[in-house]
């Protein structure tokens, strides 16, 4: 097959060439923008799920909605140890912009109270001199939004932008990837600011994308949280949307798979689409011709298999310290139930993690820990952790 043609996109959050299997989430948003520019209540949107099921690609994909349907939109980022103010800024000011209002003193209104809310150093005894410069090209305005508290200052800034937004019968959109990274003076601040955004009836809404876990520290955030957002679970494909990213984009190109090798792609993918994209662009390159069949799957699954023990297990597997490693193979050969047909169990508890590594468990306290917040690992209830990457633990096994 000709490599150059090859049409299938394996990278971090790169739209795939068919998004197969999201048109039920597509649509609900669809509904959601229109109603919110109605004036009618509307819940913020969270998407949760684990590392390569697509919620990077999908929040673009809303992202797109909301930018056809003439919103103005941000988008950032959530990085451990990183402070909500700058990012937020940044996204708040490319929405504003994007919402194309023709009142120039009001935009320079809400530009100034972007430039407030940026620059508010919430240090005590900062200088003017070491204050971020958001770039905008406004005086900032006093006394609006830049109290310290972010709390505050977050519902006035978004109050305002909403306000301009609801002129022109629009709306503005903040899309969080990474939400589970925000801190938790940040989660509490954006949860009450989108309360009262919601009680309002302003035409704003925040877009959040993180791993299984996000809805909990949400919830530990803020006790309404629950109600305040819409939670979609993004979980693999099923086995007809999988054939469909496979296949579609290899028509386009005047090609086609066997059911066997659909069936075949099916049972080493598990149905997720970071993986469907990686072993699709290995089996095109290593086929002789079209159709490409359950020998060309078995063909090039090794292949695949090295791309993805280097870059997407590897990597994650380097940022772990020697003991933080031993955790980690110990819940992967927990996780293995031996039989004639092995199962590979969803989450492992804690202290089976302990007996099997001859530890007291309050021992492994900071090696849990740790893991939790590179985001290797995610709690699933009380006493009970699972990886966040799918088939890392089949990693482990098979890389002693």
């Amino acid at each position: 097959m000709d490599p150059i043609r090859n049409p299938y996109a394996p990278g971090a959050g790169q739209r795939p060439p068919e998004l197969a299997g999201r048109d039920e989430q597509l649509r609900a948003f669809d509904v959601v923008l229109q109603r919110v520019a109605k004036g009618r209540p509307e819940r913020s949107l969270i998407l949760t799920g684990l590392r390569g099921v697509g919620k990077t690609v999908l929040l673009n994909a809303l992202r797109g909605q909301a930018v056809r349907a003439g919103w103005g939109t941000g988008k950032f980022e959530a990085r451990p140890e990183q402070v909500l103010r700058r990012p937020l800024a940044a996204a708040v000011h490319v929405a504003v912009r994007e919402l194309g209002h023709t009142q120039e003193d009001q935009v320079a209104h809400v530009l100034g109270v972007v430039k407030s809310f940026a620059q508010r150093d919430s240090a005590a005894g900062g200088r003017i001199r070491d204050r971020w410069n958001p770039g905008i090209d406004v005086n900032a305005v006093p006394g609006r939004a830049d109290s310290g508290d972010i709390e505050i200052d977050l519902v006035e800034l978004l109050t305002d932008v909403g306000g301009l937004a609801a002129d022109l019968g629009r709306g503005v959109a903040i899309f969080v990837d990474e939400m589970q990274d925000l801190g938790p003076e940040d989660v509490s601040a954006l949860c009450a600011a989108c309360h009262e955004i919601s009680q309002a009836a302003l035409p704003v809404l925040v877009v959040g994308a993180g791993l299984p876990h996000l809805p909990a520290v949400l919830s530990a955030s803020k006790s309404y949280s629950e109600r305040l957002f819409r939670y979609a679970r993004i979980d693999r494909l099923d086995p007809e949307a999988a054939a469909a990213a496979l296949a579609v984009p290899a028509r386009e190109e005047d090609a086609a798979y066997t059911p066997e090798a659909l069936s075949q792609m099916y049972a080493v993918t598990g149905g997720y689409p970071y993986f469907i994209q990686a072993y699709g662009k290995e089996v095109w390159d290593l086929a002789p011709a079209s159709p490409i069949t359950a020998a060309d799957v078995r063909v090039a699954v090794p292949r695949a298999e090295a791309e993805l023990a280097v870059g997407f297990f590897g990597s994650r597997y380097e940022r772990a310290t020697p003991a933080e490693r031993d955790y980690l193979r110990a819940m992967a050969d927990i996780a293995l139930v031996p039989g004639d047909s092995p199962v590979e169990l969803d989450a492992v508890a804690t202290a089976d993690v302990a007996k099997t590594l001859g530890k007291q468990p309050q021992s492994l306290s900071p090696a849990r820990d740790a893991l939790l917040k590179k985001g290797l690992i995610y709690s699933t209830e009380r006493g009970r952790i699972a990886f966040t990457v799918p088939h890392f633990g089949r990693y482990l096994r098979d890389h002693p």
